[in-house]
């Protein structure tokens, strides 16, 4: 297939971009998942902040 008749599919394009926002929530979600690890290990800190 040539190069020119790729750039030209539209089919390509949205099967990229599908791929492309899957990619991003998957990342996303780790990366909310992360961050809900460190806050059940050591705690909010703002909530730290005010109690004392």
């Amino acid at each position: 297939m040539e190069i020119s008749k790729l750039f030209k599919d539209k089919k390509i394009w949205a099967a990229s971009l599908i791929v492309v926002w899957a990619v991003a929530l998957q990342g996303h979600m780790m990366w909310i998942q992360r961050q809900d690890a460190f806050k059940h290990k050591f705690g909010d800190l703002s909530k730290n902040e005010e109690g004392n």
